[in-house]
């Protein structure tokens, strides 16, 4: 079976303010200490008020599922005892006159003096799905075969509406913010694994990038694991939401290898419109329409029916069918995260939001 990790950065914020709180190194210090939650298991990120946890391997999306619980559940009570809060949103929903201190790695101080104001706005937090490939040309030919998808995706992850205290107009600010990166967006169309190892060489050798580590498609390979690493997905207020994702992702990849084996020709976009199409997603989440693999627009509803048609077998082959499918379809009857935190500002304002991005994390 294929086999699934999950990555979820979340924000540290005070629980009176809800501003950001730059206190990464004594909440990882606290849950480092935690018995259930190992000290690879918890890292800092680009900011200290941002923390990110990561899943062992797994094969089922139950474990998904229980390893995400067990680990909110740490760096939530760790935050906790330090005096802050963990948010689980996309965007900070305000932020503080002075910028958040970045982490002290030479990577990281070396990208804030290169790019000051981008990395101030920093605050975004994304959910990173790894999935098993065999080598890396059949992850190439997956990236490929799974990027008409993309703009979907992240339109069922959306959960960062709010900037500054107010609604921005976007479902997904954080992919808005994210995209002014030089190498950010939906990856091009690789001839094979050969043509990704030379765009990616050509992009750091030409010092455009300083590393591989700033190749921010939205899919990629990963450099660390033998993995495809599918980054377009904003932070899930709900671990079952995150588990429906990964559970997606893993059909998306487990289709595309069968039909590379049986060489059916790839669904193919053009680069512009799926720009386009992320951009839409970004702005209307689910509410309205989405770009379907063929770079039509159609009905939300009747994209995500497409994509659970599309996946359809790989779900009954992995086991996941039932626990995806059904999740999809709650997604539908009551929206995204970012429609549960629009509700939440126009029934009670940013309180009531405070209350429901800090509220999943600390239940055990």
């Amino acid at each position: 079976m294929i086999t699934v990790g999950v990555e979820e950065e979340y924000l540290l914020v005070d629980p009176e303010t809800l501003l950001p709180a730059p206190l990464v190194q004594e909440v990882r210090a606290t849950a480092r200490l935690a018995p259930i939650a190992d000290e690879r298991e918890v890292q800092d990120e680009l900011l200290q008020a941002q923390i990110e946890v990561a899943t062992p391997v797994c094969t089922a999306l139950e474990e998904v599922g229980g390893h995400l619980l067990r680990l909110r559940h740490a760096v939530a009570s760790a935050a906790q005892a330090n005096g802050c809060r963990i948010a689980i949103s996309a965007t900070a929903p305000v932020r503080d006159v002075s910028p958040v201190p970045v982490t002290s790695t030479l990577r990281y101080l070396k990208m804030q003096q290169e790019a000051r104001l981008l990395v101030d706005e920093q605050l975004i937090c994304g959910m990173h799905v790894h999935v098993g490939i065999p080598d890396r040309e059949t992850g190439v030919a997956v990236l490929n075969r799974l990027r008409v998808w993309l703009p979907t995706l992240l339109a069922m992850s959306a959960n960062g509406p709010l900037w500054d205290g107010r609604d921005t107009g976007f479902a997904s600010w954080r992919t808005i913010i994210f995209g002014r990166w030089p190498v950010s967006g939906p990856p091009p169309h690789f001839a094979g694994f050969a043509d990704y190892e030379a765009r990616a060489d050509g992009l750091v050798e030409s010092g455009l990038i300083p590393d591989r580590g700033q190749l921010y498609w939205q899919a990629r390979l990963s450099e660390r694991y033998p993995t495809i690493e599918v980054r377009c997905c904003d932070v899930q207020l709900e671990a079952d939401d995150a588990v429906m994702l990964a559970g997606v992702v893993r059909g998306l990849a487990a289709t595309a290898i069968a039909e590379e084996k049986a060489g059916v020709a790839p669904a193919l976009c053009r680069p512009e419109v799926l720009q386009a199409a992320t951009w839409h997603a970004a702005r209307h989440g689910i509410t309205t329409t989405l770009v379907d693999s063929k770079g039509r627009l159609r009905s939300s509803g009747d994209v995500l029916y497409a994509l659970l048609q599309h996946i359809g077998p790989a779900l009954e082959e992995n086991g996941d069918h039932r626990e995806v499918t059904s999740l999809v379809h709650r997604l539908l009857q009551q929206g995204t995260s970012a429609d549960r935190q629009r509700r939440a500002l126009a029934e009670a304002g940013l309180p009531a939001v405070a209350a429901l991005i800090t509220a999943g994390a600390i239940a055990p």
